[in-house]
Formats: structure tokens, C-alpha cells, sequence
């Protein structure tokens, strides 16, 4: 049993080694996630306590703030009109990796059963965009493979679990239904989607609260767990249930809560996301000194022969599906330019959300390496029972065990460490020319929306709106449109897919950052004078830390 002294001193060390791993990654490019599981599995064999992997604890505590985290920040419109994609990775290829391995088990592991090997397929078969997102994110993906990793994180988990609960009830011996399996994962998605709705929905009426960015916060960190819980007791999946009230919730923050709680909440999850992740893939690596412990009774032709077909099929399979899904005939590639995607009922707006294309040769291969497994693999085979019903042992548990530790090893460590410099071989990276021009143009549109709008204030003649109020504000407005649009004609003369850099722009970025550094000075200066308060200062200061947030990065 591990004091709680101890237990302190391990959470403290862990938030060091992610903080410090966190900046080597940013400067020497490697994936943070395969760098923390390598220290994991160093400090496994390394004589001291080692923190047990509770899947029970991971699966209700740490995967439903990630799943919604990762959702707030993902595109429900982009999801929508990827769809067939994102179903086809994050439900029919799970489904397929889980039978495939388990026909291979069955087939040539000596003494497993095909629903044992169906359990391990189930646990191996949903990828962890973690590693592959904040690699591909630095690299300059294209926004639609970036929907792509991030979608099928989002949803794959749901359809894994709901298989694997199906496999391990015939592997302990209660027998097996083909309709009875796939109404039961038909129960659970549509009950997971439901229970999400309504727990998005049932947030809604609270943005009176949601307007305060404390209250927000603490509706927002318990949001998940609602969700999670909801769909549990309702014998529905939980995770699905995550994911869908992140989504909905994520697309209509921008006016179900304010700006300074969308500001603050938007910080409070990057935190929580930060250390969840570190601390999931540290987790990863300890458990090695657990999964091959009770690899003694197998001969070794059985430990290489199950890892084999389990590695195999994980990695071979995905680029074949990805092929054979984006290579079928023209009639079977549903088109969605016709189809009304905003849900207004009007087709005739339809081709503002018409779907991609087919994937190209390099974006299969880029996907095919972004199915990097983790923590929801280990997770879901620890959750493996000990005994069958009869009281026998699961069979071949700690063989499972080593399968799926593996997979996740070779997959986030080999697939993590080569992955930025496949895409750079590929030369496959997002148009920002053409992303900046999309943005400047967002921003006039939004400029001449406000100018119209104080065309109309000042027609209607409001007693309490000063006309000097609105000359300045019109004139501010004015200033920044000619601002955007001359930030418009020099992208829209400069070199195909490359940004201008304007000498003037930059000075006047450091103009202001300058005058921003003066300001706060004096502030300080102030402070220590004892002319200004220090919550005075701290609410002038935050005053210029907005100011400065929203200058660019400094490169």
C-alpha cells in the first residue's frame, strides 16, 4: 500500500518529468507521448513503488475529460461532412481489426479461443489520436486528416468497448448471438448519442450561470462526468455519451457562454488535458513489470506467434482498409452536394458543405501511420475478468495482457517517433496561405456586419447613443477593414501557399508589445510605491494581458 507521502511525492515527480518532457519535445520535435512512455517503462524496472493501471479508475475518471476535451475542441460541421470516413475508421475498421485477430487466434495460437482472440482485437482496435494529433498539428496537416485522427479518436471508442463486453460474455462461457450482439451495440450507440443530447441540451438553460467563468467552469469540468455517468446507469455507452455532449456543447459555446468564460474554460481544459495526457502515457510505460508476469507458463512460440498476429493485423490492416474503402467504385462514394448538411432544410445551400474528395495516395499513408494505440487499449484489456463463470481462469489473460502491451508499445514509440518525419517526407501540409485568406476575409465580413450595425443605431436615433460614440467607433472600424483587406491583396499576390511577411506589420507588432512592457512597468512601479493596490494592479494588469494575448506569438 502506498502512503500518501509517497503518493505525493510520485504525482510530483510525475508533473515534473511531463513539464520537463514537454519542452524537449518542443525543441527537438519528438512526440511527447512516446517520450513519457519510455520513462514509464525506465522507471518500471527501476527498484520502488510502481502505480497499478485501475481500469475501472481510467476508464471513469480520466478517459471522459479527455474524450470532451478533445471534443470542445474538434468540428462538429467538419465531422459531418467527413462522416462516411470517420464511420468507416471508427466503427467497421474496429469491427474488423477485432474479427480478424480473433479468426487468427483461433486459427494459429495453440489453446486460444477466436472470442478471446475477438476481446484482444476489440482492446487493440481503437487508436489514440493523442500522440498523432499533436505531431500532425506541428507538422502542418491538412485540416481534413486532422478531422479524420480526431474523429475516429472521438467515436472509436464506444464501438471497442461495446464489442469487447459482447466477446468477453462469450468467452466466459454465456454464449453467443449474432442479433443479440449487434442489438446490443445498436442499444448503446443510440442510447449513447441520446444521453449525450440531452446532457448538452440540459446544460443549456444554465447560462445564466455559464455567463460567470467560475460557475462555467465547474459546469464544465463536471459536464463530462454527468455525461459518462448518465449513460452508464443507463446501460447505454457512457463514452459515446462524452463525446456527443462535447461536440454539441463545443459547437454552440459561442453563444451559450460568454467570452471571459469561454476564455477561462478554454485555458482550465488545455491544463487538464496537459497533465491527463502526461500522466496517462507515464502510467502506460509502469505497467510492464504487471503484463509480463504470468508469460511464464506460455511456450515461446505462443508469446511471439499472438504479439505477431496482433501487431500484424493492427498495422497491416488499417492502410488495406483505408485502400480498398477509398478505391470502391465511383456509384458507392456517397456525394454530399446534395444533401442539406446544416440542417435547414435547404438543399440549395448545399454546396457551402459539399464533402471532400477521395483521399489521396500520401493521405492514406499518413493516416495508416496516425493509428497510434494507448491508454483506452490498456484500459480495456486490464478490465479482462480473472475467472469464467465456472470459476476457471479467463483464458490465456496474461497473454492478452502482453498483446495488447505491446501494440501499444510498438505503435506509440515506432509509429510516434517516425511520424513527423513521414510527413515531412511526404510533403504533405496544410495551405496557410489559403487558411489566412479564409481568416482575413471572415474578419472583414464581421467588420462590415458592425459597420451596417451602426448604420442602423444611428438611423434609429437613440437618446442614449452618442453620435461622437458612434464616429469614433466607426472610424476605429474603418481603420481595421482597411487593415484586412490590404492584409487580403498581399496574400492574395504572394507565392502559392506561402504567407508575406510585411516589415511594417512585424514593427508594429513590436511597437505595441513595447508599449504593452512600458505600461505594465509603471503599473509595477506603482505597486511598489504603495500608490496602487495590488488587486488594482491585478486588474489593470489583466487588462493588458488581453491586449497582448491577442498579438501574434512571438516566432
Amino acid at each position: 500500500m502506498v502512503s500518501p507521502e509517497t503518493m505525493l511525492l510520485l504525482v510530483l515527480g510525475g508533473v515534473a518529468v511531463i513539464v520537463g518532457v514537454h519542452w524537449v519535445a518542443d525543441r527537438t520535435g519528438l512526440p511527447a507521448a512516446a517520450l513519457r512512455t519510455l520513462i514509464g517503462i525506465a522507471y518500471a524496472v527501476l527498484p520502488g513503488p510502481n502505480l497499478p493501471l485501475h481500469p475501472d479508475l481510467v476508464l471513469s475518471l480520466v478517459i471522459p475529460p479527455l474524450l470532451y476535451s478533445a471534443a470542445l475542441d474538434s468540428s462538429l460541421t467538419a465531422l459531418r461532412r467527413n462522416l462516411r470516413t470517420v464511420v468507416s475508421l471508427s466503427v467497421l475498421l474496429v469491427l474488423a481489426t477485432a474479427l480478424v485477430i480473433g479468426v487468427g487466434f483461433g486459427l494459429f495460437v495453440a489453446g486460444a479461443t477466436a472470442a478471446a482472440g475477438i476481446a484482444l482485437g476489440a482492446a487493440v482496435a481503437p487508436p489514440d489520436p493523442v500522440a498523432a494529433l499533436s505531431v500532425g498539428r506541428k507538422a502542418g496537416l491538412p485540416p481534413r486528416l486532422i478531422t479524420l485522427i480526431q474523429g475516429e479518436g472521438l467515436l472509436n471508442d464506444a464501438t471497442a468497448l461495446t464489442i469487447l463486453a459482447v466477446a468477453v460474455s462469450a468467452a466466459r462461457g454465456d454464449g453467443f448471438s449474432t442479433p443479440s450482439a449487434l442489438g446490443q451495440f445498436l442499444l448503446a450507440s443510440v442510447g449513447g448519442v441520446a444521453a449525450g443530447l440531452a446532457v448538452a441540451y440540459g446544460v443549456r438553460p444554465l447560462r445564466g450561470l455559464r455567463s460567470d467563468p467560475l460557475a462555467s467552469n465547474a459546469i464544465s469540468l463536471a459536464t463530462p462526468f454527468v455525461a459518462y455517468l448518465l449513460g452508464e446507469a443507463l446501460h447505454v455507452s457512457g463514452v459515446l455519451a462524452v463525446v456527443v455532449a462535447g461536440l454539441v456543447i463545443g459547437h454552440n459555446n459561442p453563444s451559450w457562454a460568454s467570452g471571459a468564460s469561454r476564455l477561462q474554460t478554454g485555458a482550465v481544459w488545455r491544463l487538464v488535458a496537459f497533465l491527463l495526457e502526461g500522466f496517462v502515457f507515464l502510467l502506460i510505460g509502469q505497467q510492464l513489470p504487471n503484463v509480463i508476469a504470468g508469460l511464464d507458463e506460455y511456450a515461446t512460440s505462443t508469446i511471439v506467434t499472438a504479439p505477431a498476429i496482433t501487431v500484424g493485423v493492427v498495422l497491416l490492416l488499417r492502410p488495406l482498409w483505408l485502400w480498398l474503402t477509398e478505391h470502391l467504385p465511383q456509384a458507392l462514394h456517397t456525394r454530399l452536394t446534395e444533401q442539406d448538411l446544416d440542417g435547414d432544410g435547404d438543399p440549395d445551400d448545399a454546396p457551402t458543405a459539399t464533402a471532400p474528395g477521395r483521399l489521396s495516395g500520401r493521405e492514406i499513408v499518413v493516416l495508416s501511420w496516425a493509428g497510434t494505440r494507448g491508454v483506452i487499449t490498456l484500459a480495456a484489456i486490464f478490465t479482462l475478468p480473472l475467472v469464467t463463470d465456472d470459476g476457471s481462469p479467463f483464458p490465456d489473460r496474461d497473454l492478452l495482457l502482453f498483446c495488447a502491451f505491446l501494440t501499444v508499445l510498438v505503435t506509440l514509440v515506432g509509429q510516434g517517433l517516425t511520424f513527423a518525419p513521414l510527413v515531412r517526407a511526404l510533403g504533405l501540409r496544410a495551405n496557410v496561405a489559403d487558411q489566412a485568406r479564409l481568416r482575413n476575409e471572415a474578419r472583414i465580413a464581421s467588420v462590415e456586419a458592425a459597420l451596417r450595425r451602426l448604420d442602423e443605431m444611428e438611423a434609429e436615433r437613440h437618446d442614449d447613443v452618442d453620435d461622437r460614440a458612434i464616429g469614433a467607433l466607426r472610424t476605429q472600424l474603418r481603420t481595421r477593414l482597411r487593415r484586412y483587406r490590404h492584409r487580403l491583396d498581399m496574400l492574395d499576390n504572394a507565392e502559392a501557399g506561402e504567407i508575406p511577411l510585411s516589415p511594417e506589420y512585424e514593427a508594429a507588432v513590436r511597437l505595441r508589445r513595447s508599449v504593452i512592457d512600458a505600461q505594465r512597468g509603471e503599473l509595477l512601479h506603482w505597486r511598489d510605491i504603495g500608490r496602487l493596490p495590488d488587486e488594482g494592479l491585478r486588474t489593470l494588469e489583466r487588462e493588458l494581458d488581453h491586449e497582448e494575448g491577442l498579438l501574434p506569438q512571438r516566432s
